[in-house]
């Protein structure tokens, strides 16, 4: 495992995300308050509550993880990125589909705000491919290139655009840690514990193989927000890890 990481405890590199309304996730904050660093809000929660969400997050302690997957010219994506990083969001994403000048737009945006608000800039992270899809899903967008390879060329960009690093499945962890070097993020969903249902994702792997392959932090929800005790799920998850 690969030092500039690797001195951060794995508790702290688990994301937990809150794919919910937002009284199970206030709930879910309290239970997992103390143990957990990261939450995740993704689209559903963030649309329904707005920035507000985020701030009830950060006064409970937590990083948040802003997973909104901007996509849009760089003149709108840099203003998103703005705002994301105004309302105090310490981790956000967009699509690297998007190119390097909507991308470096976006990191413009998250300097300038952290800069005017007295943050620290935001983690910067490009999604590669989603990690729902399989390499026939890949090939009806029209992108005839194998997985890995789509993946790679896609965080070559992403380093190009000066962004801090990548989302992708666990099982391209390896190789892009190759690419980004050992400062670049690579922040991995479709983690399962050993034995969890998939759901909807088909390129996975367990905590302990994800930080193995190379990630950086891993993103974890329904094995945790949807088992009975989530704080001791997040326990077990982190008991496997030290």
């Amino acid at each position: 495992m690969l030092t500039s990481f690797s001195d951060i405890p794995a508790r702290d590199r688990v994301i937990v995300a809150v794919d919910c309304d937002i009284e199970e996730t206030f709930d879910l904050a309290d239970k997992l308050q103390g143990k957990a660093k990261w939450m995740k809000v993704g689209m559903t929660l963030f649309y329904a509550n707005g920035p507000a969400v985020v701030y009830a997050l950060k006064e409970r302690g937590f990083k948040v993880f802003l997973d909104l997957k901007f996509h849009d010219i760089p003149h709108q994506v840099e203003g998103a990125a703005y705002s994301a990083a105004a309302s105090g969001a310490d981790m956000m994403t967009m699509h690297t589909v998007g190119g390097v000048a909507m991308m470096s737009a976006a990191q413009k945006g998250a300097e300038r705000a952290a800069a005017e608000y007295g943050f620290e800039v935001p983690v910067t992270l490009g999604i590669t491919v989603l990690t729902s899809m399989s390499q026939a899903a890949l090939a009806d967008t029209g992108v005839t290139r194998p997985m890995a390879e789509q993946v790679n060329v896609l965080a070559e960009q992403a380093k190009r655009a000066g962004i801090s690093g990548v989302v992708a499945s666990p099982q391209e962890a390896s190789m892009l840690r190759d690419v980004l070097g050992p400062e670049g993020y690579i922040v991995t969903p479709g983690v399962r514990p050993a034995g969890a249902a998939l759901g909807d994702q088909s390129r996975v792997a367990t905590p302990a193989q994800a930080f193995a392959n190379g990630a950086s932090h891993i993103v974890i929800g329904r094995p945790i927000t949807q088992a009975a005790d989530p704080a001791a799920a997040f326990d077990a998850i982190v008991a496997e890890l030290d």
